[in-house]
């Protein structure tokens, strides 16, 4: 049966001259118009949704015309919803038109004109700041940055457009690949809140050495990485939080269960920051941040000595950033000890005769002055950083070398003449104030 009703043709054809219509042509000219007006339909509903409207308009079918390669209607381009009023001119033949607004020309007169716009302007703000979005008005806030993440995505999401479409059937996948049970959910933070806990040392110690030796971690494993990129990111006054993470990554490291070669990228860049940050910890100790350093040259280590063969640029990468962060004149004190001693733990021996030994003599010269500052801050921390060289240059000590077993006087003069030459006053005065013949061969021959 068809919908249409073929009296409407036949009206169609008599207003044009066609004075009489077979039944079977009407019928078949009734399915015809049918299905093109479900087609344009189809179209149209097409643009609606692409538009994530609600609402049908006449544009959305003037679009569908167009597609279709029919003359799209004109005249009805108007964005408010059209009203068509009735009138009858004889039994039963009621004729449907747009009722047009009504408009007093003395109120149109009167009223008050409007607003002028105002001009166009830009203004610049910042999207993110070292990685932070600021709180600012022109930016969503964490709480929208959650909800829109939790809004489902696809041609099934709107319940609505999915019931037009006849796809409200239809589940949807969720966006990732495994969905965590509620045991595991409970677990991640549990462990989470007794690491950062303070104040229970035996919780702490029992979270970490469950991290290290559970097998059944694989799919938390990209949780934990991005709670020790986040905890890294937004606690770099807290050292305690920050040794923490490195705990973290260092159990997971020692996790033999774990597959982390695709988590390496993601892992490098908190333990980096540990390592060569500008300022950790909020402590009036200016060396209170060297044992966060020192882990987290160790890690940096574990993580090359473990994944350098399956990822060739990871050791040159991390040599480069180190090499950078020691010989940089405006990086502090802090950064310098970090990137010698990530460079040391890097590459072990050849690293340091590679990088550190030629460029020893040239860096003298910017932790002179601190040195030389009697009872500053600075002072302390050159000392550590001299500390630090001393005992990178100490891997270059070959203690198989048996021919030397002391510095002659006719030889000792000429030998600390070319020590000093080769890595500097301050360099050369530590090695000869230890007294270990076998280093200062090892470093003049080097």
């Amino acid at each position: 049966m068809a919908v249409w009703n073929p009296d409407n043709i036949k009206d169609i054809a008599e207003s044009v001259g066609i004075a009489s219509l077979n039944d079977d042509v009407l019928q078949a000219l009734s399915s015809d118009i049918e299905y093109r007006l479900s087609q344009v339909l189809e179209e149209a509903l097409k643009f609606m949704r692409h538009s994530r409207r609600m609402t049908l308009s006449t544009q959305d079918v003037s679009q569908a015309l167009r597609v279709l390669d029919i003359e799209p209607l004109y005249g009805y381009e108007s964005t408010r919803p059209l009203k068509f009023g009735e009138a009858s001119i004889g039994p039963g033949q009621p004729l449907f038109y747009v009722e047009d607004e009504e408009v007093d020309f003395e109120k149109l007169i009167n009223a008050p004109l409007p607003k002028v716009p105002r001009e166009i302007s830009i203004t610049a703000h910042w999207l993110a700041v070292e990685g932070v979005q600021p709180s600012i008005p022109q930016n969503p806030t964490p709480a929208d940055s959650r909800n829109q993440e939790l809004v489902p995505k696809g041609p099934g999401a709107n319940q609505n457009l999915a019931a037009i479409n006849g796809s409200d059937n239809v589940t949807i996948k969720p966006l990732v690949k495994h969905v965590l049970s509620k045991e595991l959910q409970l677990y991640f933070s549990s462990v989470c809140s007794a690491i950062l806990d303070e104040n229970n040392d035996e919780n702490r110690v029992a979270a970490l050495a469950s991290i290290r030796t559970d097998p059944g971690l694989h799919q938390l494993v990209p949780y934990f990485v991005n709670f020790i990129a986040e905890k890294v990111t937004h606690n770099l006054n807290d050292l305690f939080i920050l040794s923490q993470t490195l705990q973290i990554t260092s159990a997971l490291l020692e996790n033999q269960y774990l597959l982390l070669d695709p988590y390496v990228a993601s892992i490098i860049p908190p333990v980096l920051t540990c390592l060569v940050g500008r300022h950790l910890g909020s402590s009036p100790d200016p060396l209170s941040h060297h044992s966060l350093r020192n882990i987290a040259a160790a890690l940096l280590g574990s993580l090359c000595r473990k994944y350098a063969k399956s990822s060739r640029t990871l050791k040159p990468r991390l040599a480069r950033t180190c090499l950078k962060h020691f010989l940089d004149p405006t990086k502090p004190l802090g950064s310098n000890y970090g990137g010698i001693i990530g460079l040391q733990a890097i590459g072990g021996t050849e690293v340091v005769r590679a990088l550190i030994l030629p460029n020893v003599k040239d860096y003298e010269s910017l932790i002179r002055e601190p040195l030389e500052d009697e009872g500053s801050p600075k002072q302390a921390e050159a000392e550590a950083v001299l500390t630090a060289l001393v005992g990178a240059l100490q891997t270059l000590e070959d203690d198989s070398v048996n021919g030397m077993n002391g510095l002659t006087n006719g030889k000792a003069g000429s030998e600390s003449q070319n020590l000093a030459a080769k890595v500097g006053q301050l360099v050369a005065g530590r090695v000869l104030a230890m007294g270990r013949p076998q280093f200062v061969k090892a470093l003049l021959n080097a």
